[in-house]
């Protein structure tokens, strides 16, 4: 436990460095950077983090001091995983920004390698920030209702939590690239963490397997999939956020074709997938036949306090957060991960019959735009 006085100085610290102009790096300088991952090249990107994930994690340490509507008091918020230590989510940042802050300056090779250790460790910290976030958000939401006070649109909730998992993405997509140029034998074609030679449908496969293999543990079975689209066309994106954003969309609509047909004699439709390239963006089809949303619930399903599911189950069960639903953060969170490369979500519903996701995805190669 730190002492009053240091622990006062690291708070004047996130003050002043919170107040700092954060660096945007484009994605075409991290894959022309990341082509070359010498010596001298890995040593200017931990220089470069060593100055800039401080400002980044600051200013998420401010904001988490004053959340709107008492979400910062709320029990998730304060309550960790048991696997970490017991410190409010807060701390979590305030360690990051300490260990980083205070780590030595990095002027060789050997504190690279120390440094890069350090960061891998931060990353894995924040792990549950999302899961654990999305269950302080749903108490407030349980909270405000049982008292009647429900604030239209939660607008100030929203909002902060739009910055807050933007930035995250931001800072982890920082780490993660530092992190994987140090891999001795990376997959051709793989810079860090960007895939220059991506194919959308291997990725659409592998999620699509993954969110079944959970529709078949939950309900017992789970309808089949369909995927069209060429598999030899390929395309610059970070693998692990396709993965994360179709896994969540075809789970929904397993969700939706499941329980719609659970207790019905007629064939169970399968979710279909169209994968199409066009000059622009990647555009990636998540189709169901599973009744659609009404359209007074659309407005809503991008919002951090909007589920469909009924009794959330609770994170710190078995489940450790890989449900079919019920913490509301599965669209809004996709939808972030889509537009910080540029691209967006759209939904389109037709009530009585089902729902279509349609993912907008940006060539990487062609951004020259500073990410968040």
């Amino acid at each position: 436990m730190a002492s009053e006085p240091v622990a006062r100085a690291v708070a004047e610290e996130v003050v002043r460095w919170g107040c700092m102009k954060q660096t945007g790096v484009s994605l075409r300088y991290m894959m022309e950077f990341g082509s070359r991952p010498t010596e001298r090249n890995l040593l200017l990107s931990a220089q470069f983090l060593q100055k800039e994930l401080p400002i980044r994690i600051a200013r998420r340490a401010l904001e988490l001091e004053s959340l709107p509507f008492g979400l910062s008091n709320k029990p998730a918020v304060l309550k960790v995983r048991r696997c970490l230590p017991r410190l409010p989510v807060r701390d979590w940042y305030l360690d990051s920004f300490r260990d980083i802050r205070y780590f030595p300056e990095v002027r060789n090779r050997s504190d690279e390698l120390a440094f890069t250790q350090m960061i891998k460790m931060v990353k894995v910290r924040h792990n549950n920030v999302v899961p654990t976030m999305a269950l302080g958000v749903q108490q407030l939401k349980k909270q405000l209702c049982s008292t009647r006070k429900v604030p239209f649109g939660f607008d100030e909730i929203h909002e902060f939590l739009d910055r807050f998992y933007l930035s995250r993405i931001g800072i982890r997509m920082l780490i993660g690239q530092h992190v994987a140029l140090h891999d001795p034998e990376p997959e051709p074609g793989v810079i860090g963490l960007i895939n220059t030679r991506l194919s959308p449908v291997q990725v659409a496969q592998a999620a699509s397997e993954d969110a079944r293999s959970i529709c078949l543990r939950e309900y017992g079975s789970a309808p089949d999939i369909n995927i069209y689209g060429d598999p030899n066309f390929t395309f610059p994106y970070v693998t692990s956020h396709l993965h994360l954003m179709l896994f969540e969309l075809v789970k929904n609509s397993l969700r939706a074709v499941q329980e719609r047909y659970m207790n019905s004699d007629k064939d169970v439709p399968p979710v279909r997938i169209i994968v199409a390239d066009g000059e622009e963006d990647v555009t990636i089809k998540v189709s169901d036949e599973g009744g659609g949303i009404p359209r007074s619930g659309l407005p809503k399903i991008f919002t951090h306090l909007y589920s469909t599911a009924k009794n959330p189950p609770d994170l710190d069960g078995p489940n450790q957060g890989s449900t079919m639903a019920g913490y509301g953060f599965g669209l809004p969170i996709s939808r972030l991960y889509a537009r910080y490369f540029g691209g967006d979500l759209q939904i389109i519903s037709m009530e009585g019959y089902g729902t279509d996701a349609y993912l907008h995805l940006s060539r990487l190669g062609d951004s020259e735009e500073p990410l968040p």
